[in-house]
This record gives structure tokens, sequence and C-alpha cells, in this order.
């Protein structure tokens, strides 16, 4: 069972604290969760490339396309790798800088009020087994400390930045994932693309 401790850490993952954080503003209340997807290289497995990014320690000259995201400095609260393995960034109560530009009902700048999760994966490939029963854990969680975050305040990185972002993709199987989750007693209605960001 995942728990959610009084710092924003959760039991049971790795801790790999990264530098890309900051407070979020007093004034905004943890409201929403986005599903992210990332594979370093795109579509690769293997080793703790993901990891290295997000704690700004990707060389450049490891790989091609690492060029390309070189300099960049972002993170995610939390990280499932395809063994269901839980890796930990920032906590929940900080900001992570996984949105970017966004909105959501109206209101732009996600990360001020979100917490994200990045799946190890891609678009297109299907995610494991594992990766869904480790997410539908930790949502529970973070549904019971947060309780703003319900059914219909999870969405896609693809939602919230619609033209920008792609992720987690048609792999993501929303229906599967949503109606296994155990703190809702409504309809369930799939996430649609907010208004476009610029």
């Amino acid at each position: 069972m995942v728990a959610i401790d009084n710092k924003g850490w959760l039991t049971g993952a790795k801790k790999r604290p990264s530098p890309n954080y900051d407070a979020r503003d007093n004034s905004a209340s943890i409201s929403l969760l986005v599903i992210h997807n990332i594979s370093l290289p795109p579509a690769s497995y293997e080793g703790d490339a993901v990891e290295r990014f997000f704690l700004n320690q990707l060389a450049a000259n490891e790989h091609p396309y690492f060029e390309k995201i070189e300099g960049l400095c972002v993170s995610a609260h939390l990280f499932i790798r395809r063994s269901g393995e839980l890796i930990q960034f920032v906590s929940l109560e900080d900001r992570a800088w996984h949105a970017g530009q966004s909105c959501f009902n109206g209101e732009t700048a996600c990360n001020n009020y979100s917490i994200g999760i990045e799946l190890e994966g891609t678009d297109t490939e299907a995610y494991t087994d594992q990766q869904y029963q480790q997410l539908l854990q930790v949502t529970e969680a973070i549904h019971q400390t947060y309780p703003s975050i319900t059914i219909d305040r999870i969405v896609g990185h693809e939602h919230v930045a619609p033209g920008r972002k792609t992720d987690p993709g048609e792999s993501f199987d929303w229906k599967r994932y949503l109606t296994a989750l155990n703190f809702s007693n409504e309809p369930i209605s799939l996430p649609v693309p907010q208004q476009q960001t610029k």
C-alpha cells in the first residue's frame, strides 16, 4: 500500500531529489493530476537516463537525441518504470516543472496546482500491467491526501497542452485506468483537450 508522509513523499518510492522545482504559490490548491510519458532515448527502456535528466546529470554527448534536450531543466513528481518501480523526484507539496505552458478549465500554469506523473513509455507502445497497478495505487493515495483531485481532474499532458504535447498518447488506456479507481461514484468521462495554449 502506498502512503504519503506529511512532507509530501511517498512510502516505498525511491527518492531522487531533483533541483528542478520551486515552492507553490500559497494561494494554489493541489487539485489536478497530469499523466505524462517519457523514455530516453525515445523508446529505450534500459538504463537511468530519465533519472539523470531530471537531476540535470545527462551528458549531451551520450546520444544524439540528448543534444536536443541539453540545458532543459524539467522534472516530475513521480516516475513509474515499465517494471512498476516508483521513483520520486519532487515532494508533492512543491511545484515540479512538468506541464510547461498549459491550461485546465480556463486556469493557466498547471504546474502551480498539479501533480505530475511520468510513465516510462511512448505514445504508441502499450504500458505494462505493473505500471497500471502502481499508477492506481499512487492515484488513490494522492486522492486521499488531496481530495480535490477527483476523477474529472485527472488528465494527460495532451489535454492541458493540446497541439504542443501528445502524451501519454493513444497507447494509454484511460477507460481501464479511470474505471479501476476506487474513489469514483460518478460516471466516468474521458479527459478532453482544453483550450489551445499559446
